[in-house]
């Protein structure tokens, strides 16, 4: 791997419990590093832990115990320059409605001591698409658009680590598209991603490496063609010629069910069968074989996998 952007060792966060309730442990002990100028996954179900990290990074919530460097600062030794060093995008949308974009970036450059002369607000703006809004109120902006102007507003110092906090949430498809191109354009530029998202074809489309965490712990850290090959389980949906009279059984499936009169889909372990031994068995079941699909597994299978209540993964 290359220079770690952000690297997190034994990151505990306990929140005090308040009457009889005990207290709350929402990251217990998590490690792993953000490799420098990579698209890097952080992905969990709800409550998970994602957002208090995300919010310890950002200087937003007192770490329990453990070390976070950014960019080689310690958030705690030296705030000042890991607060410079990354630019954080909330899920919420949060700036003041009567300013215009121009005068948000403005703002934002000043809050952080960029010097009036060495800010980029027009420069952001094309970036994002949004030079002909520069004097709009923001108010009066569409969702995709606000969207877009957290990202430049994150971007004001120049960080060199952008954290993409559910970016795409409750936008449509056509929109998400778009932030995606603007994820990887800022990317190629040399800038670390950390997205989290619960759109896992997202994560599998722009992520080079994903860590996953649930229930507080860092349940996997891997490349995403790792991970999806972690999927061992393939499915063939086989279309017969004559009515079933029920499930095929057989030692060598998962699971087999009847989705149709004359539709069976088999779940199968790939590393023990294979497609083809799947369709002789069933053909010795005394059913021609019509039309066969199959399926590849996905990063959506690693993840159900993965944080399902009995998994012992890694």
């Amino acid at each position: 791997m290359t220079e770690a952007a952000i690297e997190i060792r034994n990151l505990a966060k306990e929140y005090a419990g308040s009457g009889d309730s005990p207290p709350k442990r929402a990251l217990k002990g998590v490690s792993f590093d953000v490799p420098e100028g990579q698209v890097f996954g952080l992905l969990g179900p709800n409550g998970a832990g994602k957002s208090t990290l995300i919010n310890i990074m950002a200087g937003l919530v007192g770490k329990t115990s453990g070390t976070v460097k950014i960019w080689g600062h310690d958030i705690d030794t030296d705030h000042r320059n890991a607060k410079l060093s990354i630019g954080i995008v909330p899920q919420e949308i949060v700036f003041d409605p009567f300013f215009t974009p121009f005068e948000v970036l403005e703002n934002q450059g000043g809050m952080y001591g960029v010097a009036k002369a060495l800010r980029r607000s027009e420069e952001l703006l094309k970036a994002v698409r949004l030079e002909d809004k520069r004097d709009a109120y923001a108010r009066t902006l569409s969702g995709g658009m606000k969207r877009r102007l957290l990202i430049a507003k994150a971007m004001v110092h120049s960080p060199p680590i952008l954290v993409l906090d559910e970016p795409t949430a409750g936008v449509d498809v056509e929109l998400r598209r778009q932030l995606w191109d603007l994820v990887g354009e800022l990317n190629a530029q040399g800038v670390t991603i950390v997205l989290t998202t619960h759109y896992l074809e997202e994560a599998e489309q722009l992520c080079e490496r994903i860590a996953i965490i649930n229930n507080g712990e860092l349940i996997a850290n891997r490349t995403t063609r790792e991970l999806v090959d972690m999927a061992r389980e393939k499915i063939v949906r086989v279309v017969v010629d004559k009515d079933l009279a029920g499930p095929i059984m057989e030692e060598a499936f998962v699971k087999a069910e009847v989705m149709g009169e004359r539709v069976l889909e088999v779940t199968y372990d790939r590393d023990a069968t294979s497609a083809g031994q799947v369709l002789s068995l069933i053909q010795q079941h005394g059913y021609a074989i019509e039309d066969v699909t199959t399926r590849e597994a996905d990063l959506e299978d690693v993840f159900v996998q993965l944080t399902a209540p009995s998994s012992n993964a890694d």
